[in-house]
């Protein structure tokens, strides 16, 4: 099938082009760009006044499945994908079975292929269960193409057991994902711990808890030299250290979440549990370091923690509800309205942290437009206002702190292998 795009402005981080043009597709990949091109194709699409950005790689998502179909499925978070930009996202292992043995890294991959609108990559555990006692099969795991492997959800306290896990994964060349949280410290806490936890009579989480164990880490680091990727950061003095880490040229990457660069704890008027993640909305301090990080290129990724929940779980108290948002579907538009748009990034470093730094990161040869690559595209309208609304997500879940929140920026098609798979209004 041949699929033309029309008059897009073409933005590909790896060559720093921006331009208008033309993109043929054709079986998959993309055969010619060009100013203008001229013919018949079996599909045309006009991107005029839309950027043209390699497709959005997600490093950070939770799909539920196996285990928790009634949150998620492989199936349904892929659609949400879809609708949001996202043509290759991964999972991570925190499932029923957890993912800590190849036999589950496989069921997801066939099931993924088979049903998925997207590309779906299995993160590995790296302990068994994720209890922090014995290490899950890295070396089986690595064999069954996992992209890292992630102890998300929890930090692996075991700083022993930790290091075996990183020069395992230096061995096998694949990064260790970093969920940097000190349970002891956390101290039970569901918001961060400032004045609006007191205000709420609300346990809080002080950033402490992510700051020892990002310390910790980068420490680890550099004696393994593993390189350590560290997930949805929160705190100014995660920006600080990671810094430093890069500056004396420890292997060290970092994402930040939208919500983390959106909201901040002043923004929950009430106990509501669609405020409620992990790690949870900091201090407007925090929210300009993570802000300031994104733009001089501390932080390398955006990456969503698409962490869905069923409305009965998010309905209770915060003190009771689990932790986590919805986000494949408003990454993008967040980004652009909030970074782009206040003169954080340029369009082309939207793209560079959306799609061509997360291929890099897992080694992917993604996240770039050119000819004879694979033709994983989003076309997004950089003019679109809208309303944000929960009952217009492809996903099972709704958990939104962003419902009724009025942004700009929309995807207006997602092409995954040369095949539409979401065109404003429909799905695969």
């Amino acid at each position: 099938m041949k699929l033309l795009i029309k008059s897009g402005r073409v933005m590909d981080p790896a060559s720093k082009t921006d331009e208008v043009s033309d993109i043929l597709i054709e079986n998959g990949k993309i055969t010619k760009i060009a100013k203008q091109i001229k013919g018949k194709a079996d599909k045309t699409i006009d991107a005029k006044g839309c950027f043209v950005m390699p497709g959005f790689i997600d490093l950070h998502v939770h799909l539920r499945d196996p285990g928790f179909e009634e949150k998620e499925t492989i199936v349904t978070g892929a659609k949400a994908a879809a609708r949001g930009g996202f043509t290759t996202i991964l999972a991570m292992p925190n499932t029923k079975p957890v993912v800590d043995n190849a036999d589950v890294v496989n069921y997801v991959h066939q099931k993924a292929k088979n049903l998925a609108a997207v590309n779906v990559l299995q993160i590995g555990a790296v302990t068994k269960g994720q209890k922090g006692k014995e290490l899950a099969e890295i070396h089986k795991m690595a064999q069954a193409n996992i992209p890292a492997i992630s102890e998300d959800g929890s930090s692996v306290m075991n700083a022993d057991l930790y290091d075996r896990a990183m020069r395992i994964a230096k061995e096998e060349n694949i990064p260790v994902f970093a969920h940097c949280e000190d349970k002891n410290l956390a101290r039970g806490g569901v918001m961060n711990a400032g004045e609006k936890a007191k205000e709420l009579y609300l346990p809080g989480i002080a950033n402490e808890a992510e700051d020892v164990i990002v310390a910790r880490d980068i420490v680890l680091a550099h004696g393994t030299g593993a390189h350590l990727h560290f997930c949805h950061c929160s705190t100014r003095g995660s920006v600080f250290m990671i810094r430093q880490a890069k500056e004396k040229g420890i292997h060290v990457t970092a994402e930040a979440a939208p919500h983390h660069f959106t909201l901040s704890e002043e923004d929950i008027q009430r106990d509501d549990a669609n405020y409620k993640m992990n790690p949870p909305l900091r201090s407007v301090k925090d929210v300009e370091a993570i802000r300031e990080g994104l733009k001089d290129g501390t932080i390398d990724v955006i990456a969503t923690d698409h962490a869905p929940h069923t409305a009965i779980e998010k309905g209770r108290s915060m003190r009771r509800a689990p932790f986590g948002i919805v986000g494949l579907e408003t990454a993008a538009a967040l980004t652009y309205s909030e970074l782009v748009l206040k003169d954080y990034l340029t369009p082309m470093q939207m793209a560079e942290k959306l799609s061509y730094n997360p291929a890099r990161i897992i080694g992917l040869d993604k996240g770039t437009i050119k000819e004879g690559g694979v033709a994983d595209l989003v076309i997004f309208d950089p003019s679109s206002n809208y309303t944000i609304s929960k009952d217009e997500f492809a996903g099972k879940a709704k958990n939104t702190p962003f419902h009724n929140r009025k942004v700009t920026g929309k995807v207006i098609a997602t092409i995954v292998s040369g095949e539409i798979v979401y065109r404003e209004g429909t799905l695969k």
